[in-house]
């Protein structure tokens, strides 16, 4: 009898040492790290992470937030394949070491299954480390960096937001025709500015862009941006392309205005998120430009019931990175649902490869090759700043996911993934 329990507890051990952790039970609660910035240089993006995952799981899950008091007790009511689900939120301030740690803490000591975050690309990137180590899959949300897909790419890393490419492939056409052939970047000193200011040197240059100098990189800290707006007004260019994020954006645009740079050239922004904009110079009103997600765009059932739902729970409306945020909770709930709740990567990689569904925005898919989501983005011009319900803009345009496919950056070895990904683009143009 002793020889056979000692063999059973072999076989346990021998399955969590190789595997990370052991197939969950159906009843066993599924513990989800959430890692935000909620008190660094990147809060604004945090909340809108926090509030529109919630959401998603609640909408993904068929439990309606008013039948409850409080949106902690409706998500004390989510199961997924049968399983309880528990958020377990982190804030990492928008630095890499504390994330990573987080992240460690959130799989060894509280048992996370599943990783989702953060704002901060440099934060996503070590974060990927930590999730393929400790053999569990990580949802990269919000942030845009083509890296994480790219470069950093490893097989438990899926992105259901999209990548900066697709925000310079979305705007690519009006660009050209609209506002000139010579463009200089002013881009934080980051992995999200380099990384970006790449997308856009090969994006713009093949629809006809000339950039006229190296990318001008600031700190993200930086409070006077004077000495680098004045290399800007020295470089002879039709118009500056800002890569920024955060609430610092609001002084770069600030001090932009103020230095003349929107009368010698034109600024070409994505639109940030709402009270962002709210607080922007009066000048750029008329800018017409890329945006990533409005609330008041998409016209379908889902984006009404986040748009309700938050106004609801949150009183406020949802905001830039609600959206994905809230999208990839379904993604999640899809390939939990798929796998009758095993979130081992083995299991949860198949059912996420090649995932098409409807989510705010319309028609999303996940390209099998390297995990990126190909979702819609918009163009849109700047009516105004002080619209009572933020409804700031004119749609000009919504680009659909297929007509907006950036490019896959894997390295040369893992080039033989792609083999699935032309009929994925099939089956996604189908379903738009």
């Amino acid at each position: 009898m002793r020889k056979s329990i000692l063999i059973v507890l072999v076989l346990v051990l021998a399955t969590v040492f190789l595997s990370g952790s052991v197939v969950a039970q159906e009843g066993e609660p599924l513990v989800i790290g959430l890692l935000v910035d909620e008190s660094g240089p990147l809060t604004i993006y945090g909340y809108e992470l926090e509030y529109g995952f919630k959401l998603g799981l609640l909408y993904a899950a068929g439990v309606n937030p008013a039948d409850y008091a409080s949106i902690d007790e409706a998500l004390a009511a989510v199961t997924v394949a049968g399983r309880p689900v528990e958020v377990v939120m982190r804030d990492n301030g928008s630095v890499p070491d504390t994330a990573a740690s987080q992240a460690r803490e959130l799989i060894e000591q509280e048992g996370a299954e599943i990783l989702v975050g953060a704002p901060s690309s440099g934060v996503m990137t070590g974060v990927q480390q930590v999730a393929l180590d400790s053999d569990v899959i990580l949802f990269a949300a919000p942030a845009a960096s083509p890296a994480i897909t790219g470069a950093a790419f490893n097989v438990n890393t899926f992105r259901v937001c999209r990548n900066t490419f697709q925000d310079f492939l979305a705007f690519a056409p009006y660009a050209t025709e609209s506002i000139g052939k010579n463009f200089v970047i002013l881009a934080i000193d980051n992995d999200f500015g380099k990384s970006s200011a790449g997308a856009a040197q090969g994006t713009l240059s093949l629809a006809g862009i000339t950039f006229v100098s190296d990318p001008i990189y600031a700190p993200l800290d930086t409070t006077d941006f004077t000495p680098f707006i004045q290399q800007v007004l020295n470089s002879g260019a039709d118009a500056v392309l800002p890569i920024w994020a955060g609430d610092s954006s609001v002084t770069l645009f600030q001090q932009l205005a103020e230095l003349g740079v929107n009368q010698q050239m034109a600024v070409v922004a994505a639109f940030n998120s709402n009270d962002i904009v709210a607080v922007s110079d009066p000048s750029t009103i008329g800018n017409v430009s890329w945006i990533v997600y409005h609330y008041s765009f998409p016209t379908n059932e889902i984006n009404d019931w986040l748009v309700e739902q938050y106004q609801a729970v949150y009183q406020d409306w949802p905001d830039l990175f609600s959206e994905c945020s809230f999208a990839t909770a379904q993604a999640l709930v899809s390939a939990v649902e798929a796998t009758e709740g095993d979130t081992l990567p083995s299991a949860m990689i198949p059912a996420l490869e090649g995932l098409i569904f409807e989510g705010p925005k319309g028609t999303y898919g996940i390209r099998p090759s390297d995990h990126q989501a190909l979702v819609p983005m918009y163009i849109a011009k700047l009516v105004n700043l002080d619209d009572a319900d933020q409804k700031f803009y004119e749609l000009l345009a919504e680009v659909p996911a297929v007509q907006i496919v950036p490019p896959v950056l894997l390295a040369e070895d893992l080039q033989s993934r792609t083999e699935a990904d032309a009929a994925f683009l099939e089956a996604l143009a189908a379903a738009e």
